[in-house]
């Protein structure tokens, strides 16, 4: 029971359709304890992600559940949790949590038509968990895809600013602030990816590349001292700024 009465829950483990020894989180055990009474609810996540159909399973009970859903990650939100905690009405994040994003993944044996049919798999599965991050952070599909190709790590604010969660805890007098508004964010972290690092290089390089065509002509007086280059010329770095990006958008 949390303070101002409502219940509070714990998803703490692995996400998985059945448990051994009691320490993963089912979807049998996690509709047990969400059915059990009404009322608004906190979630505490701390889990490394499991079983994306099970994930799934309880990302529906939350979503159906008739009740305010708060969501609290205090450890982490991996992989197929981060999925779940998509289905809080507030998604609010400890200082030093993460929530981490990916594209799913699986083991396969079997011939050629096997191997097409597990990789068309798991592009369905990965549109799937799109549409719950486009629903949560109203980020283009495009945008959302690269996240989980680059497998992103986000902290509270760099998940605030990409719209995944809305606010961090303990950090006003009411213990939450810098609530997200819904809108579409702006992006201030840096998620390290090759091509975005890139794109940003070339924005800046260009003006100057553009302004770097008119070449003053050469003091060709017998006084003036040779001045070397210190290094690669504005238009040849973009020149290699921009095959950076090709081979990455291609690779």
């Amino acid at each position: 029971m949390s303070a101002d009465g409502g219940r509070t829950l714990y998803l703490d483990g692995a996400i998985s359709n059945d448990t051994w020894w009691g320490d993963d989180v089912t979807p049998a055990i996690f509709k047990e304890e969400l059915q059990s009474a009404k009322g608004d609810i906190t979630i505490w996540i701390n889990s490394p992600g499991g079983d994306v159909f099970a994930g799934a399973q309880i990302y529906n009970m939350l979503q159906e559940y008739d009740g305010e859903i708060t969501v609290k990650v205090d450890g982490s939100a991996a992989s197929i949790a981060s999925v779940i905690a998509m289905a809080g009405d507030k998604v609010l994040m400890s200082p030093v949590s993460t929530m981490v994003i990916h594209n799913p993944e699986t083991f396969a044996w079997g011939d050629e038509s096997e191997m097409k049919r597990v990789k068309d798999m798991l592009s369905e599965i990965k549109e799937g968990i799109i549409n719950a991050y486009e629903l949560k952070s109203k980020l283009p599909r495009t945008r959302i895809s690269s996240l989980m190709d680059n497998e992103t790590w986000m902290n509270v604010k760099t998940a605030m600013e990409l719209g995944f969660a809305d606010g961090m805890l303990y950090g006003a007098e009411n213990g939450v602030t810098n609530m997200h508004d819904g809108q579409n964010p702006v992006f201030n972290s840096v998620l390290f990816s090759k091509r975005d690092l890139a794109d940003s290089l070339i924005k800046k390089v260009m003006p100057q590349a553009s302004a770097s065509n008119t070449v003053e002509p050469a003091d060709q007086s017998q006084n003036a001292p040779a001045e070397k280059p210190a290094g690669d010329s504005i238009s040849a770095l973009y020149k290699r700024l921009f095959l950076l990006n090709k081979m990455e958008v291609f690779s």
